[in-house]
This record gives C-alpha cells, sequence and structure tokens, in this order.
C-alpha cells in the first residue's frame, strides 16, 4: 500500500476571494514512501477517472499516477515491466509508489489490473499531451507533476526556486527535514532532447550574481538583496540555457560581490557552502562556491553556472575536483550580470561530465563558438613538477606523458619571466607591470558600477545610512579609493601584455586554431581548512598562472586527473582531494578545447567526476548518515 501524506498547503495559482481575502495556493508538500516531494498547483492536463479507489481518502486530495505514452497497439505486461525498468534506471524522480492506488480504466490500452499508471493510447481522450512519467493527480481528474525534493546539506543555494508553465520563477515554497534550503527537481522522463532544445530536462543552478526574472538578486549581500526589487529580466547567459531547454532549480551562493573571500575569515552576510571532498571541511573556493559545491556533492545536480573574472569558476573547480571552464572573453553578453570588471569578466560552467560540458557551451556562447577536432602538437608546461616526488606530482606527469602520446605532441617547459624579458627588453619586468594590473580594475570598475550607485541609493532611503559590506571587498575598494593610478593604467597594462602573449605565445593556427597548448598545474590536494583562524584580507596583487587567461583573453580550462592522499585534522585520518590541470590554447579556440576533453574522455585519459567525498570513486559524504 503507498504511504503518501499531504504535509502543507501553500499559496500561488488559482486566486479566490473569500470574505474579502485574497488566497491562492502555491502548491503542496507530499511524502510518498518516505520520500518528499513537492506538487505545484498548476494543472498540466486532466483525465477522464474510470474508477478511484478507497485509499485516496487518506492521501489528501493526490493520487500518485504514472503515464505511459505508446502507439503500439495491446500494451501488454511485459511490455510494462521493460518500461518501468527504464523509468527507474534513468529517473530518480520516478518510484514504486507511484504504481499504485489508481485503476487504468478506460483510457489504458488494456486491461493491466489495479494500478495507477495510464497508458496513453492513441484513443486516449485527454485535454493536451501528457509526457511520460510520474504525476499526482486529484479526484476530478486534474493532473499534477510530481517534483522530487532534496535537502542542500552543503549549503550551495541561495534560493531554491519553481517555474510555473509560462516560464514565470518564484521562491519555491516547501521544506523537508535537512537544516537547509530544499531544492525541487522535476522528472527527467518529461523531457526530450530535440535540435532546437538540446539541453531539455538539464538541471541548472546559477550562481546569485545574475538575474532572472521574478527572483530577487542578493550578490552575496543581505543588504542589496533586500533594498532592491526582484529581477524583471533574465540575465542573457542564464536566458540562452533557458531557451535550449534548461531547467533552472536554483540560486546559488556567491562570496560577496564575487570578491575572493576564505571560509570562516571573510564570510560575514552569508555562509560560505561546505566542500563534499576529502574531510568535508576545506574551502570550496570563491567567488563560485555554491556552484562548485552543489555540483560536488549532488547526483541530482547537472551543471552549474558560475563566472570568472580573476579565478571564480577554476579556483572552485579545482577544490573539488570538477571540469570548469573560463572562456575566451566577449563569448556571450553578460548584460543583467553583476559586474566586478567588465574587462575581465566571462561567464562559464562547472560540471563533472565533459559531453554534458559541450552541449552547454554551444547552447550559451551559440555562433561565438565552433568545435574542432584538429589539435596541437606542441605542449608549454608552465610550473610542472620535473620529478614524481608526491602522489600528486606523479599523477601530474603521468597525465602529460598520456596526452603527449595522445596528442603525438614535443612537450618544452616554459618560463613566462625569461620569455618576457627576452622579447621585451624595454619593458618592466612581467610581475612589476602586472603586479596592480587585476586589483585596480577589479576596485575601480565595481566602485563605479556597484558600490557607488548602491551607497547612494541605500543613502537616500535610509537617511545617509550606508549597507553593511564584507571585509574583502571593504579592502579592495579601499585600494580603488586611495590609488592614484587609473583604469586606463590597468587597461593599457594588460593589453601589452595580451598582445604579447597572443602574437608569440599561444598563436591561433589555421588547422589547429591554436599553435599550441598552454599547461599549469591547477591543484595538487593541498588543505585550506575552514575551522582556522585567518588574518585580514589583502589586496590581490602580482602575476600567477591563474593570471594568465585573466589578462590575455584567452580560454582556460580546468581538467581534473585524479586524487592525492593528505592527513585531515579534522578527521584524524587519510582523506583525498583532487588534483587538476588547467589547459589554454589561442583566444577563440574555445571549441578545440572542448572537443579535446571529450575526445580524452572517449580514450580514457580523462574521467566523469563523481559526486561525494571522493571526484574519483565518489562515495558518502563524510558527516551524511550511512
Amino acid at each position: 500500500m503507498v504511504a503518501i501524506d499531504v504535509l502543507a498547503t501553500l499559496a500561488l495559482a488559482y486566486l479566490v476571494r473569500i470574505a474579502g481575502a485574497a488566497f491562492s495556493s502555491t502548491g503542496f508538500t507530499v511524502i510518498l514512501n518516505d520520500i518528499y516531494y513537492f506538487v505545484p498547483p498548476d494543472v498540466i492536463t486532466t483525465i477522464p477517472m474510470a474508477k478511484i479507489l478507497s485509499t485516496t481518502a487518506s492521501s489528501g486530495g493526490f493520487i500518485p499516477l504514472t503515464a505511459i505514452t505508446t502507439s503500439v497497439p495491446g500494451f501488454s505486461t511485459s511490455d510494462l515491466s521493460t518500461v518501468i525498468s527504464k523509468f527507474s534506471a534513468t529517473d530518480d524522480v520516478f518510484q514504486d509508489g507511484f504504481l499504485e492506488a489508481i485503476s487504468p480504466g478506460q483510457i489504458c490500452s488494456s486491461n493491466l489490473g489495479n494500478s495507477n499508471m495510464i497508458v496513453i493510447s492513441p484513443e486516449a481522450q485527454i485535454s493536451t499531451v501528457l509526457p511520460p512519467g510520474p504525476y499526482f493527480v486529484t479526484p476530478g481528474g486534474a493532473v499534477h507533476q510530481a517534483y522530487r525534493l532534496y535537502s542542500d546539506f552543503e549549503g550551495a543555494f541561495s534560493e531554491s526556486v519553481i517555474s510555473n508553465p509560462q516560464g514565470l520563477f518564484s521562491v519555491l515554497p516547501a521544506g523537508i527535514v535537512g537544516q537547509s534550503l530544499a531544492v525541487a527537481v522535476p522528472s527527467r522522463l518529461y523531457y526530450t532532447k530535440t535540435a532546437e532544445k538540446p539541453l531539455s530536462g538539464v538541471r541548472l543552478g546559477v550562481k546569485d550574481i545574475y538575474d532572472i526574472a521574478g527572483l530577487r538578486t542578493s550578490n552575496g549581500n543581505r543588504a542589496w538583496y533586500w533594498f532592491y526589487p526582484p529581477a524583471n529580466v533574465t540575465a542573457t547567459p542564464v536566458q540562452h540555457l533557458i531557451d535550449s531547454g534548461a531547467v533552472v532549480v536554483g540560486k546559488m551562493i556567491t562570496s560577496q560581490f564575487a570578491n575572493g573571500e576564505t571560509a570562516t575569515a571573510d564570510w560575514v552576510d552569508y555562509h560560505e557552502p561546505f566542500n563534499p571532498r576529502g574531510d568535508g571541511y576545506q574551502d570550496t573556493s570563491s567567488s563560485s562556491s555554491g556552484p562548485g559545491a552543489g555540483e560536488g556533492a549532488y547526483p541530482w545536480l547537472d551543471i552549474t553556472l558560475g563566472s570568472d573574472t580573476g579565478g571564480s569558476i577554476r579556483g572552485p573547480s579545482q577544490a573539488q575536483g570538477l571540469f570548469g571552464n573560463r572562456p575566451s572573453h566577449g563569448l556571450v553578453s553578460l548584460a543583467h550580470v553583476m559586474p566586478l570588471a567588465p574587462e575581465l569578466d566571462t561567464s562559464g560552467f562547472l560540471t563533472r561530465n565533459p559531453v554534458l560540458w559541450t552541449e552547454a557551451a554551444k547552447a550559451l556562447y551559440k555562433e561565438n563558438i565552433t568545435i574542432t577536432s584538429s589539435y596541437p602538437s606542441t605542449i608549454l608546461t608552465y610550473g610542472f613538477p620535473t620529478s614524481a616526488d608526491s602522489v600528486a606530482d606523479g599523477l601530474i606527469l603521468d597525465f602529460l606523458a598520456n596526452l603527449t602520446d595522445f596528442l603525438h605532441a614535443n612537450v618544452t617547459a616554459f618560463n613566462f619571466t625569461t620569455a618576457w624579458a627576452a622579447d621585451n627588453p624595454s619593458a618592466p619586468p612581467i610581475n612589476t607591470l602586472l603586479n596592480i594590473t587585476y586589483p585596480l580594475l577589479i576596485s575601480k570598475e565595481q566602485i563605479r558600477l556597484v558600490r557607488d550607485p548602491f551607497y547612494a541609493d541605500y543613502a537616500a532611503a535610509h537617511d545617509g545610512r550606508r549597507p553593511f559590506i564584507d571585509p574583502a571587498p571593504l579592502i579592495r575598494w579601499s585600494f580603488g579609493d586611495n590609488s592614484s593610478e587609473t583604469i586606463e593604467d590597468a587597461i593599457a597594462n594588460k593589453t601589452e601584455f595580451m598582445s604579447w602573449f597572443n602574437s608569440t605565445i599561444l598563436v591561433p593556427d589555421t588547422e589547429t586554431c591554436s599553435s599550441s597548448l598552454l599547461l599549469y598545474v591547477g591543484s595538487t590536494a593541498g588543505t585550506v581548512y575552514r575551522n582556522v583562524y585567518r588574518s585580514a584580507p589583502s589586496v590581490p596583487y602580482g602575476f600567477s598562472s591563474g593570471r594568465i587567461s585573466v589578462f590575455s583573453e584567452a580560454p582556460d580550462f580546468v581538467i581534473p586527473i585524479g586524487q592525492a592522499p593528505y592527513n585531515s585534522t579534522i578527521t584524524q585520518h587519510v582523506e583525498y582531494l583532487p588534483v587538476t590541470i588547467d589547459f589554454m590554447a589561442a583566444k577563440g579556440c574555445d571549441g578545440m578545447l572542448f572537443s579535446l576533453v571529450e575526445d580524452l574522455l572517449k580514450v580514457g585519459i580523462v574521467q566523469v567526476s563523481q559526486t561525494g567525498m571522493s571526484s574519483v570513486n565518489g562515495g558518502e559524504i563524510l558527516f551524511k548518515k550511512r
């Protein structure tokens, strides 16, 4: 017997006025066989009900239902068994509880006994097309979709959301056990990928600096969230993905105004999400902290949209062992996205699966990306180990050997300092030239575009008061306020480096797109514990491997290659953290890199990243009940 309980009746869709009061329903939260579901208020279709079993009296008015679409006459029990097995294997929303409580009646193509499935045959009389999958139906025949509720136990989401059939978004009015937000995901069975909708049904989490119509944006700041109204326009990158069929399930935590922050030390307005890897108490990196934590932890979340100005996608991807891309600068409009520095800001993904990564990139960047499969035969390495003195070093060198064999390439160790000095003898050393370029751009641009308008608006509404700001943005903004250098100075230095790099190091090539690949070490299982007291944040001076793509505008892709052990001070046990390498190519060669990573997946040189304690082996996250 199915156990189904209605937990709550909430409010949004069918407006009724009773005694002068505005009353509406926003849906229902129910439990089916100990699994929580959200039932949206919108009626998908209606069906003629032949017979309702007596068990529905205690179900709060909902009956679990399975729809099966077939064009085969005489649909049999063996056909049913095959379909149900496929449903169970491909969909986490479907369960056996949807196979009881209503007899098929007149719209089934054959008599399959007392079961709550409807087999939709050509002669079925229903008001609209009903995709296969699990549903909840009322005794009157109103059919509602079934959304499974998951707990955001890693604290990766700032707000979980749901959309109605018209595509309008609202905050999800549901909660479950877990001391955190509930996130609702629809059945995968409702969706069919097409050429027009290549991401149909793909579950997407969005960093909370992207506007989504109907929702508030926080930018990691509580005052901003409550001060400004919900957005009336969806950011261009998000809209591209929605148009391609992606399903937005929530907005995800970001460090404040997309500035770099470290767990515990710098986060004040909101708490940094938890990194699922290893002992579970390592920093997630930032600013795309939520997208990294969620993608590393939740198998029900397919892909997340982050942003990268100085490393905000690459850092979390390295920390959680994910595939992540900082694209060539300018591949997609960032309209209705909070800026850090427009000259540096980019939009990209964090994901576990390279195949989905490529499909999502084509949907996001559209005509600005071309997938090509001719690869360079020259590899430049920057900061690579020369011997396997650690497990991480061994993994890096083994990966390089496999890549070299695959590409039939030659490898050259590259040194930026000496190469720059040789080619630019009259210029300052590269570290001097670019020392303040990044902090100058992000501080002065964000002061102009974000801080000053916010301060002015807030003061006007609150008798001259200022909103609270976390320490990290304040430190950076203070640098911008007090620096005599200008935005134009920073752009000139960036341009000087970019012109040299793009014409000398990673040069466009008509056959392979890029003359070479440039590889640098991403992460080596280093620890950044979140229970450590740290000094105040500082200005992000200097030039490093992570700044190469920032200044050159070339693509930079994080590739997880394995994991290495460390002795955890939390668990007093050996745990494992990811090892990653970053791939770079000439500006505009993003499509070549996506294709290369897919080909490396096909031959087993890279693997799909797993959710859980280990990016390689998966496994239950330590604090969770086993």
